[in-house]
């Protein structure tokens, strides 16, 4: 008679048992950063949890936290991390001062993240970073970002399209021999866009992966590391209904899956 699964800590990370047969299977522990709103607030997109969950994915909550020992244990159980999008990060994290152009930022959120991905990249955890987790990535290996594209880049091309969140607007070429071109082809990649900032300077040993019509970086990756891709755009909007950007899910939580433990 089949009875619900149970959880059992093995190996220090949890599993699934299913009582009436004999395999064990292993939860792979995605954690996701969330956003801070407003003092003692914070909030997630759904659209992500539900982006790792169709990739077998199992997501956790951070909470959002400086506390480096209490980070520390969080990355001690996790198999991946994701960094999610939101406020800008403050231009004092790359070296400049902040300009009228630039959009709220969150102090806690730097506070934790830029630390968090840090000490991630040093345990050599799979990371997939989105919007603001990218420029994080690249601000944490010394890169710098334009604080608005409109003032400091360049109106060929509109990115900040907030009346169409989850829907392509523009393309993105996928460069080829990278590990995003592995994951959804070479070539054009239809894109949603949400960010008035970007990445200027990427930083050291970031390969750039992916790019807009006019330029712009939209994709990073880490090319000695088992798997560290941040894009621009937000696949977790898109995921449900192209499958090309649910592949990028579908290889994080896969490589979070296969990670040495």
């Amino acid at each position: 008679m089949f009875r619900s699964p149970s959880a059992l800590a093995l190996r220090g990370k949890p599993h699934i048992i299913v009582p009436d047969h004999k395999e064990v299977l292993r939860m792979t522990l995605i954690g996701i950063v969330p956003s801070w709103v407003e003092e003692k607030k914070i909030t997630i997109n759904q659209d992500y949890v539900e982006a790792v969950l169709r990739a077998g994915g199992t997501p956790v909550l951070f909470p959002v936290t400086v506390n480096r020992e209490q980070m520390n244990r969080l990355l001690d159980q996790v198999d991946g991390l994701l960094l999610t999008g939101g406020q800008d990060v403050n231009p004092a994290e790359y070296g400049e001062s902040m300009l009228p152009c630039c959009g709220d930022c969150s102090a806690c959120r730097d506070a934790m993240e830029l630390p968090l991905c840090r000490d991630a990249l040093a345990r050599r955890i799979p990371l997939l970073a989105i919007c603001r987790g990218m420029q994080i990535l690249s601000c944490v290996l010394g890169g710098k970002l334009y604080q608005d594209l409109t003032v400091q880049f360049g109106t060929e091309l509109v990115h900040p399209r907030h009346d169409v969140p989850a829907d392509p607007v523009h393309q993105v070429e996928v460069l080829p021999g990278t590990l995003l071109s592995s994951v959804t082809g070479a070539g054009p990649l239809p894109v949603n866009s949400r960010h008035h900032q970007g990445i200027k300077q990427p930083g050291n040993g970031l390969r750039i992966c992916a790019t807009a019509p006019d330029g712009l970086i939209e994709g990073i990756e880490l090319p000695d590391h088992p798997f560290v891709l941040g894009v621009q755009w937000h696949p977790e909007s898109l995921s449900d209904r192209y499958p090309a950007h649910q592949k990028l899910f579908d290889a994080f939580v896969r490589a979070c899956t296969e990670k040495e433990p």
